[in-house]
């Protein structure tokens, strides 16, 4: 017999022991947005709901529903196959808990395998994600780790992070570094995905008293930060952090790796030309194409990145609560370590920023 849950009843599933939730839509549905953790096994490929969708709207639902049939019943072993690997309970979902999640429960449930659908499908679930951003609740204070391009910040929220601190690293999120470049070797999200990440690490996090987080501008990639977070960003406790130059472009350097990336620095480069000096700007690119990393990297940090956040960080100065003047990032993990965030000048501030 096929159940179907709310949303809520699958949340508390999910807490209360291993939960496999199957997302039955099309791949690429899957990849536009999903319910985090999810897997995809379609009822129909991507070019199987195109020809399906191409009926239902030239011929009409019968005739769409007949091929549709046609298509699922040459695949059901297969199908059910998948499901049988799975070792714990588990739902489905489709877009709104159509014919798409109850043909697989139903299927799944004449085989004696057992599986919950999802009331609303995914449709629901985005409701819940929008309107719990709207809430624009999030108590934790946050630390904000700044610094030049390159200084580590990324590694440093990691080690944090390793090591038990709570974290929340936007860039991850949002499957890009935040600069021209970030999108190398990165598959970046777009706005359903990354809220839907965002709003689950909100809540893991929300009873801590201190979060960190990387100084990110309002847009990352494809994504723009809720502007509650921006502000309470801004009125965070900031740390920036200062590594030599050489530090930060062999950071730079072992994060991109640029030699396996082929053309996409010289493509990614061409779109920042023009905003640098003439000169400078055909030494980089003769650079890149070289393989000069180095002293590719070396330029664009002192003549585009380096001026770009001096820029931004004149405009707030009182932000920066603390520096670090570090050798590497070993050294600032260590000073950032020794940081006293509870002290009254900060408490001070944050009375003055409420």
């Amino acid at each position: 017999m096929i159940r179907d849950i709310s949303l809520q009843d699958l949340f508390l599933s999910v807490e209360k022991e291993p939960h496999t939730i199957i997302d039955v839509r099309s791949p690429s549905e899957y990849r536009e947005a999903t319910i985090p953790g999810s897997i995809n096994i379609p009822v129909f490929t991507d070019e199987e709901r195109a020809e399906i969708g191409t009926l239902y709207k030239q011929v009409g639902k019968e005739t769409a529903t007949e091929r549709g049939l046609e298509i699922f019943s040459a695949k059901l072993p297969s199908f059910i196959q998948q499901f049988k690997k799975i070792e714990t309970p588990m739902t489905v979902f489709c877009w709104r808990g159509g014919m798409r999640s109850k043909t697989a429960a139903t299927v799944l449930d004449l085989m004696g395998i057992q599986a919950n659908r999802l009331s609303g499908g995914i449709r629901t679930y985005r409701q819940w994600v929008v309107k719990e951003l709207e809430k624009e609740a999030f108590p934790p204070r946050f630390i904000v780790l700044n610094g030049y391009t390159g200084s580590g910040k990324t590694a440093l929220l990691n080690r944090l992070a390793s090591t038990g601190f709570p974290i929340i690293n936007l860039e991850q999120l949002a499957g890009h570094r935040g600069s021209i470049f970030g999108q190398i070797g990165r598959e970046p999200n777009n706005q359903k995905k990354f809220d839907s990440l965002l709003i689950h690490e909100l809540q893991k996090k929300k009873d801590k008293p201190f979060v960190y987080i990387e100084g990110e501008s309002k847009r990352i990639g494809k994504v723009l930060i809720p502007a509650f977070l921006f502000d309470k960003k801004k009125n965070g406790i900031h740390v920036f952090i200062h590594l030599p130059i050489e530090e930060r472009v062999k950071n730079i350097l072992a994060d991109y790796n640029p030699w396996n990336a082929g053309d996409k620095f010289i493509e990614a480069f061409n779109l920042i030309k023009r905003r640098i000096h003439v000169p400078i700007a055909k030494e980089i690119e003769e650079k890149l194409h070289k393989g000069e990393f180095k002293g590719a990297v070396t330029l664009l940090l002192e003549n585009y990145y380096d001026p770009r956040y001096e820029y931004s960080t004149t405009k707030h100065p009182q932000e920066n609560d603390f520096v670090i003047y570090a050798d590497s990032v070993d050294d600032a993990y260590e000073q950032l370590l020794k940081l006293d965030f509870t002290s009254e000048k900060l408490k001070s501030k944050k009375a003055a920023n409420h």
